[in-house]
């Protein structure tokens, strides 16, 4: 869906509004938005949409799919360009979406075991659901709120985990916003969560380098890899996600926690 792609491709376009500029995405002659450039980008004033090529406030950058600047395809696997620093993308909620995302209150931890299941590298991305219920069981254990999101594409639900209906991507990331944290893998909500400016604790194992996708704000666990890149299912992927362990997730959740203080660092008895 490449709701990730455009998180990132409105972190590069960050501040261009200020300069008098937007960023074009695209070749040079026309602008390439996909479907979810749409919602993304909406009400960002940074990016300049399809249409308005003519302007003269346009600084073009050569972001689109097929060209993403961070990666290239060498026969079944991605070459990842190690040179690329991903930046905190933004999203701009309008009143309405930000007085939606209220709704499920403040302070809770999201927990998302889901890993794209569509995609063919999702194997390489998947942590597993026991790990992820084992973490959101020790965190419930220490009287902290864990939730989950659950939308039109959520195949697995959390035991004893609070389950927060979505409308849709925007609707998550504004319900985001209200987190303490989140936990999940790499992906479009990692990204999100950068965007919306909450730590997370992202499970990267061996697919994709966290110093090309990940963020410093975030604990970027690899289990010790090098990123392959490969797109399909690979041991080297598997077992770089069975060396992270539940007390790596748990512990770097805490970390996250105590240092953002207030109710829920006082939960975790600091």
């Amino acid at each position: 869906m490449g709701l990730g792609d455009q998180i990132m491709a409105s972190g590069m376009a960050r501040g261009a509004a200020a300069r008098g500029k937007r960023i074009a995405l695209g070749d040079g002659r026309r602008i390439v938005w996909e479907k979810t450039s749409f919602d993304i980008f909406r009400g960002n004033p940074n990016v300049a949409p399809p249409g308005s090529e003519g302007a003269p406030d346009l600084e073009w950058l050569a972001y689109y799919k097929g060209h993403r600047l961070y990666n290239r395809r060498v026969g079944d696997r991605w070459v990842w360009n190690l040179s690329f620093r991903a930046k905190p993308g933004e999203i701009f909620f309008d009143q309405v979406e930000t007085a939606a995302g209220m709704r499920h209150g403040e302070s809770f931890i999201v927990v998302e075991p889901q890993s794209a299941q569509w995609k063919t590298v999702a194997p390489n991305k998947d942590w597993g659901v026991a790990n992820f219920q084992a973490v959101a069981d020790r965190l419930r254990g220490l009287g902290l709120r864990v939730v989950q999101f659950r939308g039109e594409q959520s195949a697995v639900a959390l035991r004893n985990v609070e389950q927060l209906a979505t409308t849709s991507f925007r609707d998550a990331l504004a319900i985001l916003a209200r987190a303490s944290l989140y936990i999940g893998a790499e992906g479009g909500l990692h990204h999100g969560a950068a965007a919306v400016g909450i730590p997370a604790v992202v499970l990267f194992g061996g697919f994709i380098p966290p110093a090309v996708t990940g963020y410093a704000s975030h604990t970027n666990l690899t289990g010790g890899a090098e990123a392959c890149g490969l797109l399909k299912p690979c041991k080297h992927c598997r077992a770089a996600l069975a060396r992270i362990s539940i007390d790596d997730v748990f512990n770097a959740a805490l970390h996250h926690l105590r240092a953002r203080g207030g109710e829920a660092a006082g939960r975790t008895g600091t």
